[in-house]
């Protein structure tokens, strides 16, 4: 049985994480597996948008597997978290967008692979949490970085310092998610948002998710320097002389990724 399904159809690429009986928790396999599928993602070029959700109505991801952490030392548990950061990190460092349609529990390290996600849309029954310091841990594999420049850092702090649950709603109000569906309408609303995107120049989107995820780790004023490289690299683009041409025409954009 494998624990991450992968399906492509019309350039859209569905990560599906499987393990229903376990409410899709994180353990070594489906790291393993979902390093390997976005290293395959990244290179292929007849996929431009990345969709991640999970099994069932109840779960996203419902934390990590407490059963593998139980047993781990100091030694062993640092290279734990290391593993963990280096797969999230893979998925936010993804030249594609990727969206999370979280379709239930993110609990733990499946709000951590939400935040690693660009996009996170959410179904009305989804809860967020980052519920380690009830364990005695830590967020290991980027909560504690990663939802601070999200959210802010006290309402980031006050999440994972009382570990308690964040509902749909109060997610859309603080800004961790974009849109709240009904959970009907979860793939609908990722597919059609998927579509919008593909709609767009790939170089731009390329472009846009390097100077957001890029500049953000710089002082302002040299992110700035960064997008303006950007902005005029893209102006020898094919690209952009067919989006701005289609524009005037009032027609359609035919981007070649040139």
């Amino acid at each position: 049985m494998s624990f991450v399904l992968v399906e492509k159809a019309d350039r859209i690429a569905w990560v599906t994480l499987n393990r229903p009986e376990k409410l899709n928790a994180l353990n070594n396999e489906v790291l393993k597996g979902l390093d390997l599928a976005f290293a395959d993602l990244e290179q292929d070029a007849e996929v431009g948008v990345v969709v991640v959700t999970g099994t069932g109505e109840k779960a996203f991801v419902a934390g990590a597997d407490i059963s593998e952490l139980k047993s781990l030392d100091t030694a062993s548990a640092r290279v734990q978290a290391l593993r963990g950061q280096a797969v999230f990190q893979r998925i936010e460092s993804m030249p594609k967008p990727v969206i999370a349609a979280v379709n239930g529990f993110a609990l733990g390290g499946g709000c951590e692979l939400a935040l690693a996600c660009h996009i996170r849309i959410a179904s009305e029954n989804a809860k967020f949490g980052l519920p380690e310091v009830s364990l005695g841990i830590i967020p290991g594999y980027g909560g504690t970085q990663r939802l601070p420049r999200l959210v802010g850092k006290g309402v980031a702090l006050d999440m994972i310092l009382s570990a308690e649950m964040t509902a749909a709603a109060d997610a859309l109000r603080m800004g961790l998610v974009s849109r709240v569906v009904a959970l009907a309408d979860l793939k609908a609303t990722a597919e059609k948002l998927a579509k919008t995107i593909l709609s767009r120049g790939p170089l731009a989107l390329r472009s846009a998710l390097a100077a957001v995820n890029e500049g953000i780790e710089m002082p302002q004023d040299q992110g700035l320097q960064y997008e303006a490289a950007l902005f005029g690299l893209l102006a020898a683009s094919q690209d952009m002389q067919e989006g701005m041409g289609a524009f005037l025409e009032k027609r359609q954009a035919q981007f070649k990724g040139l």
